[in-house]
């Protein structure tokens, strides 16, 4: 399970950047089936993540994203942005 706060970010990333409605934001929810995301939106979302959490998704990772539970343990698990102050224990 991803970090609480990631959840809370990714979400509000999708509220804020996609107008996702709230009550659609659950783990199981399909980007694309469930909350109207395009290839073009899929692209614009990872980059909202990477800049969010300083960290480095890389294409393949990108492409494989089909839920919101992908999309934050996706995030959980990727390292750092080069050159990013990131903490990877966790500040």
């Amino acid at each position: 399970m991803a970090d609480q706060q990631i959840i809370d970010k990714v979400n509000a990333i999708m509220i804020r950047d996609f107008e996702v409605a709230p009550a659609l934001l659950a783990p199981e929810a399909r980007l694309k089936e469930d909350l109207g995301l395009d290839s073009l939106d899929g692209v614009d979302m990872v980059v909202a993540a990477e800049r969010e959490f300083a960290v480095r998704i890389d294409e393949e990772q990108a492409r494989s994203i089909r839920t919101l539970q992908e999309l934050y343990d996706c995030v959980t698990r990727s390292p750092p942005a080069p050159g990013s102050d990131a903490n990877p224990e966790g500040h």
